[in-house]
């Protein structure tokens, strides 16, 4: 982590796809209490990790390494994504427009920019582009262990406050510029997709836009 807690978008490692459809950058990514410990950040290690669990078309079976994951991924083309088994998602468009996604047997999808997405990941999914290359931010929580929600809010003048309960995990990712992390009235400039965690409280200050992701246990 740099300076403040902040995870930065330059630290985050950088997959590819096993189907050479894109690249994925994990955020940040954990188990729920009771499962091992917490947190991990770029370059981290969870207890039981195993190595290629990505977002999009890594091996299904990385993903039984996490409870919960933050990823980022570049979409170069359309195709199928991934199945995981247990695993649900929410999609955020950052970058780009046009990403249609088919689940299952449902209609397809237009999925606007800064506006998320749920859907199962054990169903099957198709992507499709229809103005170039996307960027998108991932949220996956294995179903029965952590549930996972996913806001978009502005930062305006009077700043953002967000807490989080004794059993969630707050997270806010900077998807402008223009917003900074009030760390005990020291300004900490995020730039654009930094995440910065909530321990168990944050206040955003400036003028852009982030994503609030918000993790819980079952209960």
């Amino acid at each position: 982590m740099s300076g403040g807690g902040v995870l930065r978008w330059s630290d985050y490692r950088a997959m590819p796809w096993r189907n050479g459809g894109g690249t994925t950058r994990e955020v940040a990514s954990g188990v729920m209490p009771g499962a091992g410990s917490g947190v991990r950040g770029p370059g981290e290690s969870v207890p039981g990790a195993r190595a290629g669990a990505t977002a999009h078309g890594a091996d299904a079976a990385g993903a039984d390494a996490f409870d919960w994951r933050v990823s980022i991924a570049d979409v170069g083309a359309g195709g199928p994504f991934s199945v995981f088994s247990g695993i649900d998602r929410v999609i955020t468009l950052v970058e780009g427009s046009g990403m249609v996604l088919t689940v299952g047997s449902g209609a397809p999808r237009l999925v606007e920019p800064l506006t998320p997405f749920a859907f199962p990941g054990d169903a099957p999914t198709d992507c499709r582009l229809e103005a170039g290359a996307v960027r998108d931010m991932n949220v996956m929580t294995r179903r029965g262990r952590a549930t996972g929600h996913v806001r978009v809010m502005r930062v305006g003048d009077g700043g953002t406050e967000l807490t989080g309960a004794a059993d969630e995990i707050v997270l806010a990712v900077a998807v402008t510029e223009g917003v900074t992390l009030d760390e005990e009235g020291t300004a900490i400039p995020l730039g654009r997709l930094d995440c910065v965690r909530a321990t168990p409280r944050l206040v955003l200050r400036g003028e852009g836009t982030v994503a609030e992701i918000r993790i819980a246990p079952v209960r």
